[in-house]
């Protein structure tokens, strides 16, 4: 399992990155749970960043509109991300997650095959009317997508496992691997979840709050040592009993 940290600036990107961080995914909290960066912050940190890791890019909650968001995501993509992150927050059901999400893979594509494309849905999507989170796996395989992510739509404290146990989770993980996919996990995260993350075999597990001091996500900052934790406790062998 990989760490992947949400930074907001340069100043928070170098806190994840020294602190172990293996993706760096710039966000805008401010503009919701997959909030999108400016094209230039992303340029920025891009820039900062060491070659051997990669950079991730939210590009919003987004409404069903597979013009506005493919261009979007291209603008991601084009400003140095490698992993393009896309929150189907106005998507309802399947064939619109499937449509729009085709749209984004071919607009990623057609200028690198190589950048890896995100098909997100939120766990709690009941509360804000969005597709069922259940389903994120079979949309990321029909559209082409590299990766299957959940997080959670209403940052208000409530957790990923608040919504979906450890079973569903499984299964969601182990339908996204039957596909040939990565699985990415988000929410809230803390870190008494990480080894039940593990456990469930999830490729990246996502954190913003988890690293920011008070487990502030919105105004808290990044510290590097809050990340060499997440990064220990990933790393750390399971005991023998």
């Amino acid at each position: 399992m990989i760490l992947l940290v949400s930074p907001i600036d340069v100043e928070e990107a170098k806190e994840a990155i020294k602190g172990g961080a293996d993706i760096i995914d710039v966000k805008n909290p401010k503009e919701g749970s997959l909030g999108a960066n400016f094209p230039w912050i992303i340029k920025e940190i891009r820039e900062i960043t060491p070659k051997n890791l990669l950079v991730s890019a939210t590009v919003g909650d987004v409404p069903y509109k597979p013009g506005t968001v493919s261009l979007a995501a291209l603008g991601a993509a084009i400003s140095g991300a490698d992993y393009i992150k896309v929150g189907l927050y106005g998507v309802k059901n399947y064939s619109q997650g499937v449509d729009l999400m085709e749209k984004v893979v071919k607009a990623v594509k057609d200028l690198d095959e190589n950048k890896i494309v995100v098909a997100a849905g939120y766990a709690d999507a009941y509360r804000v009317g969005a597709v069922d989170p259940l389903i994120i796996p079979k949309i990321a395989k029909d559209s082409g997508a590299d990766v299957a992510m959940l997080d959670t739509a209403i940052k208000d404290g409530k957790t990923l496992f608040d919504f979906l146990s450890k079973e569903i989770l499984e299964e969601f993980v182990n339908e996204t691997h039957s596909y040939g996919l990565k699985c990415a996990l988000a929410g809230s995260i803390k870190k008494e979840h990480i080894p039940i993350l593990k456990e469930i075999g999830t490729d990246i597990v996502g954190v913003r709050g988890a690293a920011c001091e008070k487990g502030d996500r919105n105004n808290g900052r990044i510290k590097s040592e809050l990340v060499r934790e997440l990064k220990n406790l990933i790393l750390e062998k399971p005991s023998i009993s």
